[in-house]
């Protein structure tokens, strides 16, 4: 036998041994070599389940005390989002989530911003309002969120949330939330889509004069052209009196 024709013959008992040797060897499977997960908080909790969810092999341990269904892992997300301090927009004093509470929930503007429609500034809700819900719910919230314990103790202070501002216009313009509230103006309009922010911030709308020159969101400009749109009044005195 020639010898390629003894080398061609030996393959398969070569792989034979090779495998009875893997065999033999000790060792753990990968499945059984896995660590098993176990959960630090609720929201820990809330995540391993959602993996556990899309992967059945997933080995986790929920410890009893964290074994809650609030905060939810939507609120869990929510809350790390709004503090993230790389995403766009200033850090306030509680991380407070719109696309949570306006977008999930379809909390109204007005229920919150009341008398919108009535006033001439928007405003900004009372602790007191806040805590009509956050007062009725579970515990875990609060060990899991500094940010509603540091919304309870403004409320035990007695003192309001020194929210940063984000949309403002200069003194000598008078705008009146009323006036386009009334008018149908959605509150998107100026403010973009909150509902979809986590952390709400000035977004980008820039608009372009004929002649070249461009206009950003709150400056005169665009708030002109908006008028001219929706053909309201273009006089001086609508805005600066």
């Amino acid at each position: 036998m020639s010898p390629s024709r003894r080398f061609i013959t030996a393959l398969p008992l070569s792989a034979a041994v090779l495998g009875l040797v893997l065999a033999l060897t000790p060792g753990e499977s990968p499945a059984k070599s896995k660590r098993k997960e176990v959960a630090g908080s609720v929201c820990e909790a809330q995540e391993l389940k959602a993996r556990k969810a899309e992967d059945s092999h997933l080995e986790i341990e929920i410890p009893p005390e964290f074994d809650s269904p609030w905060p939810t892992l939507e609120a869990c997300r929510s809350y790390v989002a709004a503090e993230d301090p790389d995403a766009p927009g200033p850090m306030q004093p509680i991380p407070f989530s719109h696309k949570h509470h306006a977008g999930l929930y379809e909390i109204d503007c007005q229920y919150c911003h009341s008398g919108t429609d009535r006033s001439q500034a928007a405003g900004m809700p009372s602790v007191e309002l806040c805590m009509g819900c956050h007062n009725v719910f579970p515990p875990s919230y609060d060990s899991e969120f500094e940010g509603i314990r540091d919304l309870k103790q403004y409320w035990a202070d007695q003192e309001p949330i020194p929210w940063v501002q984000i949309h403002r216009v200069p003194e000598h313009v008078q705008f009146r939330h009323n006036r386009h509230v009334q008018a149908g103006v959605e509150c998107q309009r100026c403010h973009g889509p909150v509902e979809e922010m986590d952390k709400v911030y000035m977004t980008d709308d820039t608009i372009w004069w004929p002649w070249g020159l461009p206009s950003a969101k709150l400056e005169m400009g665009w708030c002109v052209d908006c008028h001219r749109e929706n053909e309201a009044s273009q006089d001086c005195v609508t805005c600066h009196y």
